[in-house]
């Protein structure tokens, strides 16, 4: 059965950088976008903040454009989120996310939910 763990969140300054890890297990990553989400404490709504298509494109929410970078390997079935320049609005809880049915810039846009969701990791930014 498909799992999705997330790891690498954490404390981190303004600033600073870091690096989310996923692993999608029990399929072939090749043929799934995979995204990335985020949750701000208080709310319900996980915003779609990434996706990398099973085409290896990259689409970006306008928020986080030049910041944040998707990657991935399929042969590992991971899934890496790099921040860079970390603001203390990047604060919530991080999820990653798989899914095989649409298109990748169908979840960015909301149009299509991820089927498959990780637990997430909290990133707390700040000093």
């Amino acid at each position: 059965q498909l799992q999705v763990v997330e790891s690498g969140g954490g404390l981190v300054q303004p600033g600073g950088s870091l690096v989310l890890s996923c692993v999608v297990s029990q399929v072939d990553l090749s043929f799934f976008a995979v995204g990335w989400a985020r949750q701000v404490s208080g709310t319900d709504r996980k915003e779609v903040l990434c996706v990398s298509s099973s085409f290896n494109e990259e689409f970006y929410s306008d928020s986080v454009k030049g910041r944040f970078t998707i990657s991935r390997d399929n042969d590992k079935s991971t899934v890496n989120l790099t921040i860079t320049g970390l603001k203390p609005e990047d604060t919530g809880f991080y999820y990653c996310a798989a899914d095989a049915r649409y298109s990748g810039r169908y979840y960015l846009t909301g149009r299509a939910p991820f089927q498959y969701w990780g637990q997430g990791t909290q990133v707390t930014v700040s000093s």
